[in-house]
Parts: C-alpha cells; sequence; structure tokens
C-alpha cells in the first residue's frame, strides 16, 4: 500500500477511535463516586448519587419547622430519626424506614442504630435512630434527632464518618452546641453538616435555637457558608470542615 494511502487508513482509524472513546473524567465521577446534597431545613435533606436517592427526616411544618416548605419529593429511601411530625412526616415518596435495623435499599447498605432521643435515656421522647450507610463513595452518618449521648458502642458502630449530620440548636430533643461538639469530636468527621437549627428568631413554642453556638464550641474549624445545595466528591481529605447550609 502506498505511503499516502496507509497515512490517510491511519487518520481515519483514529478519528473514529476518538470518535467513540469517552471523554475523560476526574476519578471520583469516572467511577460513580460523589454526591448532591439538597437542603429543606430543619433536618430535612435530599441526597442524591451512586444511584440513589436518600431523603433524611421529612416533616409538617409545625412547631419548628412551622413556615418551611415541607419536602414533598420522590425518593428510593427514607430514613426517619423517630415518627415525631417534624423528622418522620409522612409527606414525601418512597420507603421509609425509622426502627433500628440492617436494610438493604436501592443498592445500600443502610445500619440503624437505636439511641435514646432525649437526655434522660428516652423517658420523654422515647428512642431515635441513627442512621449509617455509604453513598457515592462516601460514608455517612446520621444524628440529626438525638440529644442522647454516644455510647462507646455506637461509636464503634458509627465509626469514622466522611460525612456526620448532626442537630446543633439545642433544645429537648436535640443536641445543644456543646454537646454537638462533643460528639463531633470524638467521631473525627471530614465533612460536618449541621441540622435542627434555625436562621431566624425561633417561633413561638420552638425551643432550638441558632447554630452560633455550636460554632464557636468548633472555634479553629473551617466553616462554609452555602446555600441549598452542596456538591461532595471524595476522597475528601483529612481535614475537618463544617458546611453550613441554609
Amino acid at each position: 500500500m502506498a505511503l499516502a494511502a496507509r497515512s490517510a487508513l491511519a487518520l481515519a482509524t483514529t478519528t473514529a477511535l476518538l470518535t467513540v472513546l469517552p471523554t475523560a473524567m476526574p476519578p471520583g465521577r469516572a467511577q460513580g463516586g460523589g454526591v448532591t446534597i439538597t437542603s429543606y431545613g430543619h433536618s430535612a435533606l435530599l441526597i442524591q448519587g451512586g444511584g440513589a436517592r436518600v431523603l433524611l427526616n421529612p416533616f409538617r411544618a409545625v412547631g419548628c419547622a412551622a413556615g418551611l416548605a415541607e419536602p414533598r419529593v420522590g425518593a428510593d429511601v427514607i430514613l426517619a430519626s423517630s415518627t415525631l411530625r417534624d423528622e418522620g412526616a409522612d409527606v414525601a415518596s418512597g420507603r421509609m424506614l425509622v426502627k433500628p435495623g440492617s436494610y438493604r435499599v436501592a443498592g445500600l447498605q443502610i445500619e440503624g442504630i437505636a439511641a435514646p432521643h432525649d437526655r434522660v435515656g428516652g423517658k420523654r421522647f422515647g428512642l431515635s435512630t441513627l442512621w449509617r450507610w455509604k453513598q457515592g463513595g462516601l460514608d455517612f452518618a446520621h444524628l440529626g434527632g438525638t440529644a442522647g449521648s454516644i455510647s462507646p458502642s455506637d461509636k464503634v458502630l458509627l465509626g469514622r464518618p466522611d460525612v456526620l449530620i448532626i442537630g446543633v440548636g439545642g433544645g429537648a430533643k436535640v443536641y445543644t452546641g456543646k454537646e454537638a461538639a462533643e460528639v463531633v469530636r470524638a467521631l473525627e468527621p471530614r465533612r460536618v453538616i449541621p441540622v435542627q437549627f434555625r436562621s431566624a428568631p425561633p417561633s413561638e413554642g420552638c425551643d432550638v435555637g441558632s447554630a452560633e453556638p455550636f460554632l464557636q464550641a468548633m472555634a479553629g474549624t473551617t466553616v462554609r457558608r452555602g446555600g441549598r445545595t452542596l456538591s461532595l466528591v471524595p476522597p475528601l481529605g483529612d481535614t475537618m470542615v463544617i458546611e453550613l447550609m441554609r
């Protein structure tokens, strides 16, 4: 075959391969890693990634959630801290899990751990459920509805999460800023998403306050003040960052 003909054939073959080969992607995205998190306020978050949609703590717009838009969205699985109306309301579509146990849903391995909802061993508000699962290449722990202390066995079961979701606003069934900071230091997550706090003055009958006492108790930790959405792609590194969402 003439040199010109061989060159033309090689060029055509290369062009065809470039047409069908996928564009290179960052390692996290190429492996299906990473999530997008949407906040609905209170302790309701929608986490999308890894082929699944996980909704946390859907609420009725009552009590401390009054004035917020209820998260009437669809999800593969709903992880609720309890069946109380402000953290386990039947307003969204999807399989709701609220009891402790081991579950396999939408390709996710999910572990629920029983814990006191209040500071008196559950005598006032009963038990809540702490949740742990892996999604989009990230290990999550959801402590959005408890004021109970973390026992040594709880710490072992929760491990060191990449992302910790934790209530910080105080009140009868939510950690105070100081209590939340103690839990964060015990678990050493890479990212902390505070929930269950008020940005505006609390409504009548609401005992939840702002996130500022928590941020003060975590002085020296990087704080990123964002909006309603957040994207996280592994690896997150070892430096702790507080992601304050609206």
